[in-house]
């Protein structure tokens, strides 16, 4: 249970990591919203609809209509009208989207290190002094 509390504590402090270095560089600053609608397209490979989205992520259609129009405006998705449904609207990717997906990736894994570094670094003092104990005994 200890470990698994010590390991959600590391992602989550990875995640304010990722957002930091986001939010301070270049690339565009999303909403949580945008971003879940964003890592929804580009990490699941089946096709993406409005409808499905919002299924998918329990939010309305119109919010995620909004953060569409959004990732549209900094080309990191576009909508189509399916051609077999033309009333049904698919979300496709960009490439401009799949590099700030390549960007994620490489700032979250140089924090998922970092992270790992510090628990490493903080967890070595104890290993020392209970071995010390043990020695002792």
């Amino acid at each position: 249970m200890a470990h698994t509390a010590a390991k959600a504590e590391e992602l989550v402090k990875t995640l304010r990591d990722t957002i930091v270095s986001l939010v301070r560089g270049e690339g565009p600053d999303l909403s949580a919203r945008q971003l879940a609608v964003f890592l929804t397209c580009y990490l699941d490979e089946s096709g993406h609809t409005v409808r499905g989205l919002a299924s998918s992520l329990n939010v309305s259609k119109p919010a995620i209509t909004r953060a569409l129009d959004r990732l549209g405006e900094l080309d990191l998705a576009r909508r189509k009208v399916d051609p077999l449904d033309r009333r049904s609207v698919l979300v496709q990717r960009t490439p401009k989207g799949a590099a700030y997906l390549k960007e994620i990736r490489s700032i979250m894994g140089g924090a998922a290190e970092d992270e790992a570094k510090k628990a490493h670094q903080e967890d070595k003092p104890v290993r020392r002094a209970t071995l010390r104990r043990v020695a002792a005994a």
